[in-house]
């Protein structure tokens, strides 16, 4: 029996950090898993989760059709050499051009809708382009999960994907025995700490993060406001370092950098930050969450499936600076004990709703299903074989 899967995302730092739970589970349960992705900085890490790396160069931001064509038909010759039994799209070339070249060669597909990003946000003609590929890619996919029901409406509203086809997943889930709840360093003494986990682009709300932030210093001089993160230089979105630097020499913002651990830096704040203009389902609130901490958010697809206001959190006006900064202030003021309730409900939520094994066992469960499926269709094939033979014979 066939037992290869393939996962493919945009990045190996993708993989590594948000799916390796998932690739752990699968080769547990005898799978053979493939992973394609670009060639990064991550993907010699791939062969310490179990998995096999094959090359995928991809032009993450890019939108030229040649470009594009060569990518489709790299997926043609991967999957045609490998045939698994299954692929496991994630991000939005995956999604398009892998699925294509997988439902050419009748391989089952199962797609993850993590997050719209800019193209939907800012409604673009590029926007019209990725709805019709979306649609074209997705119409034979075996199941497409989406992370929040506001993606999943605006799919099946579109005509993109049916109803049938579509299931929910909660985010990338949470492994909530790696993120252990902490008391806050503020508690001791240290100043209130507000920290926000992104890759620095525009539409993760770093502007509205810095302009926020050079509110609330001057009602609360001794406030610090951090930023952890990767700067994406080909990304149209992104924020550069020099703005970021010029929010440092300003007192505004301490830049902290990139960081494969988290957990340091949640442990050293107060308050998680993230006004996104949407989302999938933020793996930063959900890593904040776990590990009890309160969080501003702001009031979007995504954001508000991890914060419910008033009980881990509080939620915001999206693009609103002023908005921000008055929930800011309100945090900074909430008692010490407060905050820690805040944070101990939304551990609380994390445990119950986002962890990852819910996560693995949908997956599981659909990977079953076209075990189940595919096993169905070779008996079938194999005693119409059978009748045919023996009318051959007779």
């Amino acid at each position: 029996m066939n037992r290869k899967i393939v996962i493919s995302v945009n990045t190996a730092w993708n993989i590594v950090n948000f799916r390796s739970g998932l690739i752990k589970a699968l080769i547990r349960h005898g799978y053979d898993v493939l992973a394609v992705t670009p060639d990064d900085d991550y993907a010699p890490r791939l062969n310490s989760l179990g998995c096999r790396f094959i090359r995928m160069p991809m032009d993450n931001n890019g939108t030229h059709p040649g470009r594009d064509l060569s990518l489709l038909m790299r997926y043609v010759r991967v999957l045609r050499s490998e045939r698994p039994m299954a692929y496991l799209g994630y991000t939005i070339k995956p999604n398009v051009y892998g699925s294509i070249a997988a439902h050419t060669l009748g391989i089952p597909v199962i797609n993850n809708i993590a997050g719209l990003g800019t193209t939907f946000i800012n409604r673009t003609f590029l926007t019209a382009l990725v709805k019709r590929l979306y649609r074209f890619s997705l119409r034979r996919s075996h199941r497409v999960f989406f992370q929040n029901a506001e993606d999943l409406a605006l799919f099946v509203q579109s005509g993109l994907v049916r109803k049938e086809q579509t299931d929910r997943l909660p985010g990338s889930g949470i492994d909530v025995a790696h993120y252990l709840p902490v008391a806050p360093a503020s508690m001791s003494g240290r100043c209130f700490r507000f920290l926000l986990i992104s890759r620095m682009l525009k539409d993760k709300g770093i502007e509205e993060f810095a302009a926020a932030a050079g509110i609330v210093r001057r009602r609360i001089p001794d406030a610090q406001f951090q930023l952890l993160g990767s700067i994406d230089r080909g990304n149209a979105n992104a924020i550069s370092l020099e703005q970021i630097r010029a929010w440092e020499a300003n007192g505004v913002i301490q830049y902290l950098g990139k960081t494969d651990d988290v957990r340091p830096f949640l442990a050293d704040a107060d308050c998680i930050v993230l006004p996104s203009y949407r989302e999938g389902v933020p793996r930063s609130l959900l890593e904040a969450a776990a590990m009890a901490r309160p969080i501003i958010a702001t009031n979007v697809a995504g954001c508000h499936d991890v914060v419910e206001d008033q009980v881990n959190g509080l939620l915001c006006k999206v693009r609103d600076a002023a908005d921000l900064a008055e929930k800011m202030t309100q945090m900074y003021r909430l008692s010490p004990e407060k905050r820690m309730e805040i944070g101990a409900a939304g551990r609380r939520k994390v445990a119950a709703q986002f962890d990852e094994s819910i996560v693995i066992r949908k997956y599981l469960d659909m990977i079953d299903e076209i075990a189940v499926a595919g096993a169905g269709s070779r008996n079938s094939t194999s005693g119409k074989a059978h009748i045919d033979t023996h009318f051959r014979q007779g």
